[in-house]
């Protein structure tokens, strides 16, 4: 009884101080908000629902641009800036409603920091959890730094790009598949497309594995959740999907360089969209011999997930538009290969690891400040989209052996054989 008295009072205690923390986050993320104006990538979804709620005004409609705009440089987009237009598929703001009901933008941003500030600290723990790796407190206390402050994560707060959730619902999505719980699965991945273009590729390619497998209550959630979020979305605006594609189709051309046969473009004007679709030409050779090899072989889930998340670094470079702001989505795809090395060699791959983690941190943000582009705002170069998926590429296949050869290394033979083999 005087044990579980005291299990209550740890618990309240613990409740309150994170509650504490959580407040004194949001109170200095709001006097940031109120010396540093913007969190565009944040604004135009903010003001687009708001647009929606109250006046019934589509959010891809070029009204509400130019209010977006107006709001964001004080006067209608000139030539060279961002037109700040909405071009996530309708049913995304009911992920900014409860942002949008909030009147003051600087107060609403200051909350959207604070909750994807915690959504990174929950990437890396659930990132490390996937895997089970049990790394000593000074890697664990690194790498939760790292998340917070490594360039990738940076960018994403400061701008309010709802990556950072999309990225934590896909982790979700695959801790749910370790776990047998398909329905939640399938709901999480279709809540993931309020960014398509980042998971289309790895949801084509859990669909195809999961029908392989016969796990239809994967394959039948995700399609029954699209299904409702498409429809009510016809509830708001019946043509929504019309001029969602509108947006899509115009995005590419007030943006900078969203495919890296884009940016070899910039530097090599008279070859570089031969360069780019070459590019793609071999990632799709490459993704499609995985894919087979992993379906074919009924791999494990280390090899699974090796392969899913080997998929999502080699989308940033096939040539769907994306950004490098978008590159949190491959954190996990990080943890996974230190995680490997600690696994392998130990003391060596704790090393490894460590080296890595001031690489990443350190390199990226040195290679950003040395080509930034002060204009109407700081730009990132075209050259911030290779680092990251250059890396993964490396080390992932390097490690790509012990990750399809060995599973049971990973996860006891209760799990692999009752759970993934269904």
């Amino acid at each position: 009884m005087r044990n579980q008295r005291l299990s209550l009072v740890f618990l309240i205690v613990g409740a309150i101080g994170v509650i504490v923390l959580l407040v004194e986050l949001g109170r200095m993320n709001y006097t940031y908000c109120q010396q540093n104006p913007g969190g565009n990538d944040f604004l135009v979804h903010w003001m687009g629902t708001r647009m929606l709620l109250k006046d019934g005004i589509s959010p891809y409609s070029d009204q509400t641009a130019t209010q977006i705009q107006i709001f964001a440089y004080g006067h209608p987009a000139q030539p060279g800036q961002h037109e700040l237009r909405v071009a996530y598929p309708l049913y995304s703001v009911l992920l900014f409603i409860p942002f949008a009901l909030i009147q003051d933008f600087t107060l609403a941003r200051a909350i959207w920091m604070t909750l994807l500030e915690v959504s990174l600290i929950l990437l890396a723990f659930f990132s490390i959890r996937l895997f089970q790796w049990k790394p000593n407190l000074i890697v664990l206390a690194l790498i939760f730094l790292f998340s917070l402050v490594w360039y990738h994560a940076v960018r994403t707060i400061i701008n309010g790009n709802a990556v950072v959730l999309v990225a934590l619902g896909l982790l979700a999505a695959f801790l749910a598949i370790k776990n047998g719980q398909d329905e939640v699965a399938g709901f999480l991945f279709a809540l993931t497309t309020i960014k398509p273009q980042l998971v289309v590729l790895v949801i084509l390619f859990v669909l195809i594995w999961a029908a392989n497998r016969r796990r239809w209550r994967l394959v039948s959630w995700f399609f029954g959740t699209m299904v409702i979020l498409v429809a009510v979305s016809f509830l708001f605006l019946p043509d929504w999907i019309i001029q969602n594609i509108r947006e899509i189709l115009r995005y590419p051309g007030y943006n900078p360089p969203g495919t890296p046969g884009a940016a070899f473009s910039v530097w090599f004007p008279a070859m570089g969209n031969r360069l780019g679709w070459m590019l793609s030409g071999i990632l799709i050779i490459f993704l499609l011999i995985e894919w087979f090899l992993a379906i074919r072989r009924k791999v494990e889930f280390p090899g699974f997930f090796w392969t899913a998340y080997l998929t999502l670094v080699a989308s940033q470079w096939i040539g769907i538009q994306t950004d490098p702001g978008n590159f949190i989505i491959l954190f996990p795809a990080i943890v996974l290969v230190f995680a490997m090395w600690e696994q392998r060699w130990k003391r060596a791959g704790t090393a490894l690891t460590v080296l890595s983690l001031l690489i990443l941190t350190i390199g990226i943000w040195v290679v950003f400040l040395s080509t930034v582009d002060y204009s109407y705002q700081p730009q990132q170069s075209p050259v911030l989209f290779f680092p990251l998926p250059l890396f993964l590429f490396i080390t992932m296949y390097w490690t790509r052996w012990w990750a399809v050869r060995q599973p049971r290394a990973w996860f006891d033979e209760l799990y692999a054989r009752e759970n993934f083999r269904k």
